[in-house]
């Protein structure tokens, strides 16, 4: 026996009123209707309907009976939508939100390949710094760097994100290289307003230290430092994939490299993983393939 057809016989029953009405949503004979109802209460054990001439009822088995084939028959039918659309060719709009700087250096170059892969999808990118709404802001995914995830949100981890300390070879002429971490506290510390604007801990081996940091400029974007600390400002904390050009030209110079310092998860949020369009679900697992070649 086909035990979910049957199951989406004896529904349709249910929902019908009849076995005749039934028979004709169903495309199929009433006799067949028959037959399923009755294979189904033998596979169960039980009666389902009552069945007179005027109407049909449930029984207490048929009730319990009912609530449970409607539940199997939703999952079934979201699995089969899910692989129908990974079948399809993803299309559609994507709206997605990022910093400038993960725009700037992964997203848009990301976006190229992607759109040459998928053209049938259509991106809408919203550069912002700030935590947005994804609701209010009919934000679709939303990427960002941190270790502090909104458990409303769905987060997939994407990737990781080093950082590490770094100034100019003219600002390090004019006031030294630290040597210890405790040294950092006599510089010009050039920090992020929202992470370690005041403290920066550092790691080497088993071993972490709290430095207490400071300076005469702060700011919520991290390229914005990354300028300041090109001019030679002072010393700052870059994401690695944001300073790397700067380091190999040697416009930047790593400042205590044997010490570490915290990584951050890179993150796509977004708000549900039921019904995701195929453009979504193909774009959050092109990222992904990006990251895993990507040098964070």
């Amino acid at each position: 026996m086909d035990r979910l057809t049957a199951m989406r016989v004896f529904v349709e029953v249910v929902q019908a009123g009849s076995q005749t009405a039934a028979a004709d949503r169903l495309d199929m004979s009433r006799a067949m209707v028959t037959r399923y109802l009755a294979e189904l209460e033998a596979w169960l054990g039980e009666r389902l309907l009552h069945r007179t001439t005027r109407r049909l009822s449930l029984t207490d088995a048929g009730q319990a009976c009912l609530l449970r084939c409607q539940h199997v028959l939703a999952e079934v039918d979201e699995l089969e939508a899910i692989a129908d659309a990974r079948h399809a060719e993803p299309s559609g709009p994507v709206r997605i939100t990022c910093a400038p700087s993960i725009g700037r250096v992964f997203l848009m170059p990301a976006m190229v390949d992607f759109l040459a892969r998928y053209p049938k999808v259509q991106v809408d990118l919203q550069f912002s710094d700030r935590g947005v709404n994804l609701v209010e802001e009919r934000i679709d995914i939303a990427l960002r760097i941190t270790n502090v995830l909104d458990p409303t949100l769905i987060a997939r981890q994407l990737g990781t994100c080093h950082s590490l300390l770094c100034a100019s070879p003219d600002y390090l002429a004019r006031h030294g290289m630290p040597t210890r971490p405790e040294d950092l506290s006599r510089h010009n510390c050039l920090t992020y307003t929202y992470i370690s604007r005041s403290e920066w801990r550092l790691s080497r081996g088993n071993q972490t230290l709290p430095v207490q940091v400071g300076g005469n400029l702060s700011g919520n974007e991290v390229s914005c430092l990354l300028d300041a600390t090109l001019a030679g400002m002072g010393i700052s904390m870059q994401p690695r994939y944001l300073a790397t050009h700067a380091l190999a030209r040697g416009e930047l110079v790593p400042v205590l490299p044997e010490w570490s310092v915290p990584t951050l998860g890179f993150h796509a949020l977004y708000t549900s993983r039921r019904y995701q369009p195929a453009a979504h679900r193909s774009l959050l697992d092109f990222l992904a393939e990006r990251m895993a070649n990507a040098d964070f």
